[in-house]
């Protein structure tokens, strides 16, 4: 069993404070599982979720809401060499990525 992270919520509460995520185009590095990205993707534009572990980006995948479907995408990469070239972002995201 996977122990309750932020049960106060205090992660998110934060990030929506000082990230402006409305409606924005979202880079998060170090997505993972995707533990983070479902808890703020339904208020942005777009989200793409980097990270190095395929096999977390596959149950983010295999977890990802299917109402999300069209909005979060998921890539495997390292963030010292974005597979971005062209990307454009409004704010990005590192949660727990160091």
């Amino acid at each position: 069993m996977d122990p309750i992270r932020d049960p106060e919520e205090n992660e998110i509460t934060h990030l929506h404070q000082i990230g402006r995520l409305d409606r924005a185009r979202v880079l998060e590095i170090g997505c993972g599982d995707g533990r983070l990205t479902w808890r703020y993707a339904s208020r942005a534009a777009s989200v793409t979720g980097l990270d190095p572990d395929p096999e977390s980006l596959a149950v983010a995948l295999a977890e990802r809401p299917a109402a999300l479907t069209d909005k979060v995408s998921f890539l495997t990469g390292d963030a010292a060499r974005l597979p971005l070239a062209d990307e454009r972002f409004d704010v990005v995201l590192m949660a727990w990525s160091l």
